[in-house]
């Protein structure tokens, strides 16, 4: 989350519900989880043929400058990578070769090589990034500049900012769709910003107050919105770039996550400190799971029968059967846990 507090001349970028409803003040004018049961055997999510890379949950610790590693299929930490100041958010590049990571407090980006799990580049971005998502053709990363009000487009091939176009006020997170659109949650102004697969904000779409996690299907045909502000999420068609449904979501939605057919939602509800599990068809919620201390960011792992949550103020993660709606374990990670990415082979 978004905390400010001074500190070497310069403020320190957490997303606290507390932050949250001051600047839904400006702009506009709960109890710990329960302890988790005994591990079950580990998921069943497979490589692709011939790629016999594991399948690896980053974890970007804001609070001690690394990023964790764990696999997910054995549910045991990896490897610890130091990476650049405050980091939040991670994508994971398509082909699983890198992961990216948003140094908030370094104004820049780091790129991980998976294979060695080492920072092999750090790239300069705009002010505070909060987020870094890579394209679906994994040509491009995108760090929204929550500090700058812009996106840093970084040709992943030259490892340079290529464009910076414009969004709204203090951009949060990204999602990327198959046809190159992105879509930018500014939390300022509570709407999101479409770029164009030219990177040219093209439209803004209303949406609720404090926008900030945002996440696409896989075929790209919904786009879901965390209003934290509201505990709402809005749902997005593409095609039309309007709003089509406003669904409850707790207290204070944050990270969000869809499961691989589209039929789930996974919210985490940094108010309730519970994961909601939400139908696609209806909006409804079919179940909330709980978790650690105010939960940050969701990843699915890529055949689904897993959801993994970080909880920023216990220093940990839990990993989620969706279909049981319940902890298989918890593992910990470095200081204050946001953003998480899984790679998808």
């Amino acid at each position: 989350m978004l905390r400010l507090s001074a500190g070497s001349g310069r403020f320190r970028i957490r997303l606290t519900l507390g932050f949250v409803l001051a600047v839904m003040a400006c702009t506009s004018a709960a109890a710990p989880g329960a302890p988790p049961p005994a591990p079950e055997p580990a998921a069943k999510d497979t490589p692709a043929k011939g790629f016999p890379m594991r399948i690896v949950a980053y974890v970007a610790n804001s609070g001690s400058g690394t990023v964790s590693s764990f696999d997910v299929r054995l549910e045991r930490p990896v490897a610890t990578t130091t990476v650049g100041s405050g980091p939040t958010g991670v994508g994971a590049a398509p082909d699983g070769s890198h992961v990216y990571v948003a140094n908030g407090l370094s104004d820049s980006v780091t790129f991980i090589e998976t294979a060695s799990r080492k920072a092999v580049a750090t790239v300069p971005v705009g002010s505070y990034p909060f987020s870094a998502s890579p394209s679906r053709d994994g040509r491009w990363v995108l760090a929204a500049n929550w500090g700058s009000g812009n996106v840093s487009v970084i040709d992943t091939a030259g490892q340079k900012v290529i464009a910076t176009p414009a969004t709204g006020e203090l951009p949060h997170s990204v999602a990327t769709l198959p046809d190159g659109t992105a879509y930018v949650t500014n939390s300022g102004s509570n709407n999101v910003t479409v770029l164009s697969r030219g990177h040219e904000p093209v439209a803004r779409i209303p949406v609720g107050d404090f926008p900030s996690g945002i996440t696409a299907t896989v075929k790209g045909d919904r786009v879901y919105v965390a209003n934290t502000g509201s505990g709402t999420v809005s749902v997005i068609d593409p095609a039309t770039r309007k709003v089509t449904a406003t669904w409850p979501a707790g207290k204070a939605p944050l990270g969000l996550g869809v499961s691989p057919d589209g039929q789930r939602l996974y919210a985490a509800d940094s108010g309730a400190d519970v994961l909601l599990v939400i139908d696609t068809a209806t909006g409804g919620v079919l179940s909330e799971v709980p978790v650690g201390k105010t939960p940050q960011g969701v990843a699915v792992s890529p055949g689904g029968s897993r959801v993994w949550v970080t909880n920023e103020d216990s220093d940990t993660v839990s990993v989620i059967d969706p279909g049981l709606a319940k902890v298989r374990t918890t593992l910990r990670t470095g200081h204050q846990p946001e953003g998480i990415a899984i790679t998808p082979r």
